[in-house]
């Protein structure tokens, strides 16, 4: 007796569409009515709704106080009063009115605040809660004049581009190395490599702390690293596993990166008031990234890349310190630099991925290239120097 076999024909493109549409039409009908009826509205015991203001930017000119809040409730909510310092003033929102869930505005105040004082912003909603915010030390913020953005552009280089140009200064001595020496140099970029990953990751969680909730910051960190992992590798492996120049300039990136949210720390320091403190920022942070110049300089140690490499790859690592020092001093906002220090990390990771990977081929020893001597030195010295040289930054 034969056996009849049927075969599921796919669904015709009109059939699909139909099917697709008529879940979403169903969604979008039952998120209306909620949203019209209000069902839970019955479960109400008469609690005020949750309140919640997050203090974004806080810029100091000669008009006043001015500071960017975003609210993070359940419900919007409206600024009532604003004190300074204990006393009531006037002042203006931009936009005015309600703040919606998850929007921001601009509070304005004619206070007239003090040079290198410490005043004390307390916002009241018209539910009576409060919301304060301190500043440590008041000073001018800085604008965007040419003057201010060509000296910060200087202290952006001295951070990130001279310290990796010193570094690359080292590849014409480190070519006579033998064997050990380059697995030395290796394991060197990766020790500091993995501090640097570390360092990116804790100051990405400090970050978000301060952020509003909505953005669900220690999620948007982990996504944001997984991605930018992800993202970097299958672009590092479209043509087979990087090395030489390439790995060198993907380490040039990831470092890039992580350069880039030094920027916005040293930049939002200025902002807040920690001048004083500039020169130790910035003399400690061009220490602590000579090596990193050694780093990107040891993949091509058996090439000979065109001068201009060397420059390309400087201003690859170092540039965004720049961009970083601006950013940070002018539009600083914590849930956007934590936003970059977690991409940072996640291009760092790639590169310890793949310079681990290069330096197990080039041995030929699998996992146990890690357990020789000089591998195993140059994770420590690595590490070691880039903890040390962190403690002239870490203020």
């Amino acid at each position: 007796m034969n056996k009849v076999v049927t075969i599921d024909s796919p669904a015709r493109p009109r059939s699909r569409w139909l099917w697709i549409g008529l879940p979403l039409a169903a969604l979008a009908i039952a998120v209306a009515w909620i949203i019209a009826v209000n069902p839970l509205q019955g479960l109400s015991n008469g609690a005020p709704a949750v309140e919640k203001l997050t203090f974004e930017r806080v810029v100091l000119d000669t008009s006043g106080l001015h500071l960017l809040v975003r609210a993070g409730g359940s419900e919007p909510m409206t600024i009532a009063q604003v004190q300074v310092d204990g006393a009531y003033w006037q002042f203006t929102q931009d936009p005015p009115g309600t703040i919606a869930r998850a929007s921001t505005a601009w509070i304005n105040l004619p206070f007239p605040w003090v040079l290198g004082e410490t005043h004390t912003v307390n916002l009241v909603t018209n539910s009576g809660v409060t919301f304060e915010h301190l500043i440590e030390v008041a000073v001018p913020t800085p604008t965007a004049t040419a003057g201010q953005l060509k000296l910060q552009g200087l202290v952006g280089i001295i951070v990130g581009v001279l310290p990796v140009a010193i570094g690359l200064m080292f590849y014409p001595a480190l070519r006579g190395v033998g064997q050990s020496g380059m697995n030395f140099l290796l394991a060197l970029t990766i020790g500091l490599l993995a501090f640097l990953l570390v360092d990116t990751i804790e100051e990405s969680f400090e970050l978000v702390g301060t952020a509003a909730a909505v953005f669900q910051g220690p999620v948007m960190v982990v996504l944001a690293g997984l991605a930018s992992f992800l993202v970097l590798m299958a672009i590092g492996r479209r043509r087979g596993t990087p090395t030489g120049l390439a790995l060198a300039t993907y380490i040039a990136l990831g470092i890039g990166l992580h350069n880039l949210g030094e920027g916005l720390a040293i930049g939002a320091a200025f902002v807040a008031g920690s001048a004083s403190l500039g020169t130790f920022l910035v003399l400690g942070f061009a220490l602590h990234n000579i090596t990193e110049g050694i780093g990107i300089a040891a993949p091509m140690l058996k090439e000979r890349p065109p001068l201009w490499t060397f420059a390309g790859l400087t201003l690859l690592a170092g540039g965004p310190a720049v961009i970083g020092m601006w950013l940070g001093s002018l539009a600083y906002a914590p849930q956007w630099s934590a936003l970059a220090l977690a991409i940072g990390a996640g291009a760092i990771l790639q590169v310890i991925v793949e310079v681990g990977a290069y330096l197990m081929r080039r041995n030929q020893k699998g996992i146990d290239a890690f357990f020789t001597p000089p591998v195993m030195g140059g994770l420590a010295a690595g590490v070691a120097f880039m903890y040390a040289t962190a403690a002239f930054i870490k203020v």
